[in-house]
């Protein structure tokens, strides 16, 4: 299958009108803000076809048992409904697919990275009734179920299954190669997960060049939630510049040169000569 490519720009436009407004929402909606994020990636993804993901997560959902237990008995029932009969899970190989960031189509294929097959967990687990969230652990997305005082872990990437804590040292020190820290365990902010969402998206879209479609929205949508690292304003300059969009890379590279000066003059001086190089391409 090939790679999605966005939808018209009259539709992408108002996907991110939405994207933005759900973001800045009191309660932002984690399935509703990875379905748009979709559409912006893939046109054939229509209001219908969002309207189906949301139904569809609702009735996983009531395929759970009703109240399972403490968290633990949620974890498993998780597992056996979405990793073993349905068989959720993913692969080395999901992560050369961009379909394995996108919402609507892990729930098409049940493959993806673990971070989106983490928020199928955590979906289906909310609307159950389970206390619920993700686990951002360095280098490796996982579920979280209970209080702190007795919290369960699942991994989702590999069909749900649950984690001892010898597990989830090992999954730390595999992925990042530094020891487990409690601090690692915390609660994942739903738009934390998504600027994730979203930062994965980059990095498959800058190991192929012939994508800066891809990177270009993947840094649009990033910058349009309320929190996110300044440096995207520098990325995107560079990526329209790459597309030859040489005007408007100029014009964004100086709006981050003036972010910068303030702190770092001699950065911020830099990026205004690689402004100057943009506008002389046009001659």
């Amino acid at each position: 299958m090939r790679s999605p490519f966005p939808p018209p720009p009259e539709r992408s436009a108002e996907l991110r009108r939405r994207f933005a407004a759900e973001a800045r929402s009191e309660l932002p909606d984690l399935s509703a803000l990875c379905l748009l994020l979709g559409a912006v990636a893939d046109g054939t993804l229509d209001e219908a076809g969002i309207d189906a993901a949301q139904v569809e997560l609702d009735e996983l959902a009531g395929r759970l048992p009703f109240r399972p237990g403490g968290p633990r008995a949620w974890a498993v029932a998780l597992r056996d409904l979405l990793g073993e009969e349905l068989g959720f899970h993913g692969s080395p190989g999901d992560y050369q697919r961009l379909g394995s960031s996108l919402l609507h189509e892990v729930l098409r294929r049940r493959r993806g990275l673990p971070i989106l097959l983490s928020v199928v967990w955590l979906e289906v687990a909310r609307r159950a009734g389970a206390h619920v969230y993700g686990v951002a652990l360095p280098g490796h997305f996982v579920v979280g179920f209970g209080t702190a005082g007795e919290q369960v872990l699942a991994d989702p990437f590999d069909g749900g299954r649950v984690l001892t804590g010898a597990d989830a040292e090992l999954l730390v020190a595999g992925a990042a190669g530094v020891p487990l820290d409690p601090g690692m365990l915390r609660p994942a902010d739903p738009l934390d997960v998504v600027l994730r969402v979203l930062n994965n998206v980059r990095a498959w879209a800058a190991a192929r060049p012939e994508r800066s479609d891809v990177a270009l929205w993947g840094v649009d949508l990033s910058l349009l939630l309320p929190s996110h690292p300044a440096r995207l304003r520098y990325e995107r300059a560079q990526l329209l510049v790459q597309r030859g969009e040489f005007l408007a890379g100029a014009a964004e590279l100086d709006a981050y040169a003036e972010v910068v000066a303030p702190v770092d003059e001699a950065t911020a001086e830099q990026v205004r000569r690689q402004a100057r190089v943009a506008r002389a391409k046009l001659n």
